[in-house]
């Protein structure tokens, strides 16, 4: 067999594999930082075939901090979350929203440890395109990057549960937008105050993310992954 087919070969098998223990709260940092970077060089790869010159790929690690997830344009880096390492008021913040830890922790990691990693490479993909971030357009660019992307590997069991839960959680989610003011321009308006308010921050930026999936998921408009970063990239 040729060594390049051998390679490639390989390399599905063990992003196969990957998916498998993906969208679940890990408890091996070295198995999270180990799948983390196979869901993420597909990801890349399947880009690459879509938009020329895509260069200077990020790296994808493990580093826990109160923002959970999230893509650092200084370094470069995507960085995951490990639950054992979440600060306290982040894990009580799951409990709280779907009523119990157990339910809490699984929805984490189906979000977490799941769901948002190619999120936060549509956040690289922002950067390629203009430059910026930092507004509620940028979170649904992102958002809708990791749907359609999610779907092109076949996990609509996994966002299907996602949204299910997200439906109930959001029955009873308190509004943090002020009553006749637009959800978008409230967002994009105090992104960087959303940020920086360490006492309300996950209950105010979960709203929106949240929010956004159901959205997205329940657009039928949407056409697939590559057709989408096509359209994006030739504006």
């Amino acid at each position: 067999m040729n060594k390049k087919i051998v390679l490639i070969f390989l390399f599905l098998s063990s992003f196969a594999f990957s998916q498998k223990n993906w969208f679940k709260a890990y408890t091996d940092k070295d198995a999270l930082a180990k799948d983390g970077v196979e869901v993420g060089n597909q990801f890349i790869a399947d880009a690459k075939k879509i938009i020329p010159n895509l260069k200077n790929e990020p790296q994808i690690i493990v580093n826990t901090t109160p923002f959970l997830i999230y893509y650092d344009g200084e370094k470069n880096t995507v960085n995951l979350p490990l639950w054992s390492e979440v600060i306290p008021e982040n894990q009580q913040y799951f409990e709280k929203i779907t009523g119990n830890s157990k339910d809490g922790k699984k929805l984490y990691g189906l979000m977490f440890n799941g769901f948002y990693l190619p999120h936060e490479l549509g956040h690289w993909l922002t950067v390629k395109k203009s430059g910026n971030l930092g507004s509620y357009q940028d979170e649904y660019f992102a958002n809708t990057v990791a749907m359609l992307w999610w779907k092109k590997q076949g996990k609509s069991k996994e966002l299907k549960s996602i949204y299910k839960t997200l439906k109930k959680v959001m029955k009873t989610y308190p509004n943090p937008v002020p009553k006749g003011e637009n959800v978008e321009k409230y967002y994009t308006e105090n992104y960087v105050k959303i940020m920086q308010d360490q006492e309300n921050f996950a209950m105010i930026y979960g709203f929106m993310q949240f929010s956004q999936f159901i959205k997205i998921y329940e657009d039928h408009s949407l056409p697939d992954f590559d057709t989408f970063l096509q359209k994006e990239f030739k504006k």
